[in-house]
């Protein structure tokens, strides 16, 4: 088995690399840059999009050989796999179409939605979620009849359907909101599913399947990585960062509803999201889905890091507290997500700090 981890996760590097270059070269041909046109864009010259492509294309490639090549991979309902696939096409589809002809953001998010009710149609959900302190609550209670023929019924769950499009939605736009300096997304995408392999081969969860799947994801965010690391010579483009969040809430769900482990390895650009759409809708009173400069990555560039450097340190939070995730339990999750938010609050102090010394030299 540990041969068969090794040799998925080396593949999916490998053909993520290969495929982009050339959805580099379709994206030169096609004409979908990213041109630095504003203060939030730090790149010099326009940059090929698309390269989200690269990621799912390989993903769906390494997952159709698997399924027929390994007994241990067919243990996953091949609706589940249908539905992942068909959910990641509508998302890359969109963002093609925000690349290339930058829609207006009423339009955008129903390509993440409309996936994430694909995602729900195919079984894959969270029905409860498991309380710390003891006990669980259940999301499978209330159940609506859609439709039935012959000896099949449909139905929905109200809301555990709800808590698992939103859930989906709000790490989609964790790592589109994050989207703003080279290597940030793809490198967060090869950390938290690489922290889900290790969740996933825990005794108590057991899901050596799912463990493949997320290392799936880390090979191809990591091939990619190659091309995406500072400086830039593709970005991923609007599909390419929803979906990369999407895929990483889908582990999340299929690994045994690992939300709390979720919350940890992606802690401080949820907090950065939340405190940056709280500020444009409560202060600023605009929508929360113009863009700025606010965004702690942003801010840790104006107080004198490098991108790299910014980068760095935003993977080094994720792989620290993704692996705490791994070792503790129960109420100790509880510390740590307190230990999340403190760190925060320190970094976000030292950066404001340091900027204003920037400013005063």
């Amino acid at each position: 088995m540990s041969a068969l981890f090794v040799f998925t996760f080396i593949i999916s590097a490998i053909l993520s690399a290969v495929l982009t270059f050339f959805v580099r070269r379709g994206a030169l041909a096609l004409g979908a840059f990213d041109v630095p046109n504003s203060d939030r864009k730090i790149h010099a010259k326009p940059t090929p999009l698309l390269g989200g492509w690269a990621i799912f294309l390989s993903m769906a490639i390494v997952v159709s050989i698997l399924r027929f090549n390994s007994d241990l991979f067919q243990t996953i309902p091949d609706k589940y796999l249908i539905g992942i696939f068909f959910a990641g096409l509508i998302i890359m589809m969109g963002g093609t179409l925000d690349d290339k002809w930058n829609l207006p953001a009423k339009w955008q998010w129903l390509f993440p939605f409309f996936a994430g009710l694909i995602i729900v149609a195919s079984g894959i959900g969270i029905d409860f979620i498991t309380n710390p302190l003891g006990g669980v609550i259940r999301l499978d209670q209330w159940e609506l009849s859609v439709f039935q023929t012959g000896n099949i019924a449909y139905q929905v769950t109200v809301w555990a359907d709800l808590f698992t499009v939103l859930w989906l939605l709000g790490m989609a736009y964790t790592t589109k909101f994050l989207d703003g300096l080279d290597g940030l997304v793809s490198g967060i995408g090869v950390v938290a599913s690489f922290i889900i392999f290790g969740i996933s081969l825990l005794p108590e969860v057991s899901q050596p399947h799912t463990a493949l799947f997320a290392l799936i994801l880390s090979g191809a965010c990591l091939g990619f990585l190659f091309w995406n690391w500072n400086p830039a010579k593709i970005f991923l483009g609007e599909g390419g960062s929803l979906f990369i969040g999407f895929t990483l809430g889908i582990l999340s769900i299929i690994s045994g509803g690992k939300i709390a482990t979720a919350l940890l390895v992606m802690g401080i650009p949820i907090l950065d999201v939340l405190w940056v759409i709280g500020r444009r809708l409560l202060v600023e009173r605009k929508s929360a889905f113009q863009a700025d400069r606010k965004h702690l990555h942003f801010r840790l560039l104006d107080a004198g890091l490098s991108m790299r450097q910014a980068v760095s340190l935003f993977l080094g939070f994720s792989a620290v507290f993704g692996s705490l995730a791994i070792i503790l339990r129960g109420k100790d999750k509880i510390v740590l997500l307190v230990g999340v938010v403190a760190a925060m609050i320190v970094l976000a102090a030292w950066t404001v700090r340091r900027y204003s010394r920037q400013r005063v030299l």
